[in-house]
């Protein structure tokens, strides 16, 4: 899939170009171009003329069928995603094809359906009552779109966070300027050529290419014409847009990054909570913003779950590359700098060799550390990678306090088979979403997303729409 921009219904490659390269073997797979601060300019002027068009007086069933559409494209494409999916990112083949296109599917079906069984959501709620000492008066709000929307997408789960984000944005009724990571364009450039084809008008969706930093990013986050911003990628990636939205008061959507706990009490099933651990810790290697870096265990299962998770490292097979040669460096510096800290290398701690093309490729080992102070940096730093710290515990309260004791709040597991002890921890775990006896389990009507360094605001069903619109409240006296 060539990538290429889609500004007010065009596709263009304007511009200077950089490369593509394959991270599961280090080939390259095309010339991307990057976006100038004119194309970013006209993109958003697309925007803002579409909004000023016919889809700025669209009707929420009219929005949900458009959505229906770019699901049924995506649907119909399934296979040419799945390929994008995994040139860009490395990751396997099943974890695309079973998690990464259908979620993008869902995403558009589902804000659809909400949209159509709740058009009051685009319309009104109405509240009789008083208005002073004038007589009876009848509130009602409206909810509108906030206008121009800038939506980051990052390079882990390119296709779903971006239509996580695309699909509410247009529900609500906004135009979209998209800009994915510049690691990971194929799929986007291929959901622009679905949009296309389901017959929106021109401009509502855009889509630029480009890197952060004093590009294509900078010069969206920043532009004056921008109305909301959602972005998904790193804390210091969101620190930076929150600067450039600073001064326009435009509001922004966060969810960052994470240094998620998983919490294992003596009374877990162990098999499940070892297992569970695998799949938190080294699903996509590691590189989710959800995945498990530090787990603590009651002491007395401590050396059993150190030793089963340790050998289910080494024994794993199929796992992907980092994105990058840099990350797969950064990686690699945490790796060291654990090692230097004092850290028992249970499982991993390097490269693998193939002996096949992979070999060219960015893979690091799934890793196991054990022996480290909370303070150690490997501890404290979050590291995207496939890798977890374990550590004992000797009561609930400090189980509680360590799995606290971090800048994050994204994600946390609670592994224990005692209903009253789920249910009275979970809520003192500082974090978004906690997920007891299992990971990654989302319905998206829910909440997601995070506190402290870990996000600004939620994402998921009607809090999406919320985000995406804004109230507007009319009084008329009666």
């Amino acid at each position: 899939m060539k990538a290429e921009h889609y500004v007010g219904g065009v596709f263009r490659s304007d511009g200077p170009t950089f490369p593509l390269i394959a991270p599961a073997d280090g080939t390259g797979l095309g010339e991307v171009p990057e976006a100038t601060r004119e194309v970013v300019d006209d993109a958003v002027t697309a925007a803002r003329a579409a909004l000023a068009g016919p889809w700025g007086r669209t009707s929420a069933e009219e929005r949900a069928a458009a959505l229906r559409r770019i699901a049924d494209g995506v649907q119909a494409r399934f296979e040419e995603f799945v390929d994008a999916e995994v040139a860009d990112t490395g990751k396997p083949r099943e974890l695309a094809a079973t998690i990464d296109v259908p979620r993008a599917v869902g995403n558009f079906r589902a804000y659809a359906d909400l949209l159509y069984g709740r058009p009051e959501r685009a319309y009104t709620t109405q509240v009789p009552g008083w208005s002073g000492g004038s007589g009876q008066a009848l509130n009602y709000s409206v909810r509108r779109p906030l206008g121009v929307v800038a939506v980051i997408s990052p390079w882990n789960l390119p296709l779903l966070l971006l239509t996580w984000k695309v699909a509410p944005a247009l529900a609500a009724g906004n135009a979209v300027v998209a800009k994915p990571s510049e690691e990971t364009p194929s799929t986007a450039t291929l959901l622009a050529r679905v949009i296309a084809e389901a017959g929106l008008p021109d401009g509502v969706f855009n889509l630029v290419h480009g890197h952060g930093a004093g590009a294509a990013g900078e010069f969206l986050t920043a532009h004056p014409g921008v109305d909301a911003i959602a972005f998904t990628g790193e804390s210091a990636t969101g620190a930076a847009i929150m600067r450039n939205a600073a001064d326009h008061v435009t509001p922004v959507s966060f969810e960052l990054g994470g240094k998620n706990p998983a919490l294992v009490f003596a009374d877990a099933d162990l098999d499940a909570a070892v297992e569970g651990t695998v799949r938190s810790s080294f699903t996509h290697s590691g590189q989710i913003c959800l995945c498990t870096e530090r787990v603590y265990v009651a002491r007395p299962l401590y050396e059993e779950f150190v030793e089963r998770l340790g050998a289910r490292a080494r024994a794993l097979t199929g796992y992907g590359p980092m994105i990058s040669a840099e990350h797969r460096d950064k990686v690699l510096s945490y790796y060291r700098l654990a090692r230097e800290e004092g850290a028992t290398v249970v499982a991993g701690g390097g490269t693998p060799e193939f002996g096949d093309a992979r070999d060219g490729g960015y893979h690091v080992e799934p890793t196991v550390l054990t022996g480290l102070p909370e303070t150690a940096r490997t501890v404290r730093e979050e590291i995207f990678g496939p890798v977890c710290h374990v550590a004992p515990f000797d009561t609930e309260d400090e189980a509680l306090r360590l799995a606290n004791d971090s800048p994050y709040g994204l994600a946390a597991t609670v592994w224990t088979r005692d209903v009253s002890r789920a249910h009275r921890v979970a809520p003192r775990v500082e974090a978004g979403i906690v997920w007891v006896n299992c990971w990654n389990l989302r319905d998206l009507r829910t909440p997601f997303g995070g506190v402290k360094a870990s996000g600004i605001g939620r994402e998921g069903g009607e809090y999406s729409l919320d985000f995406f619109s804004e109230p507007v409240n009319v009084c008329i006296q009666i």
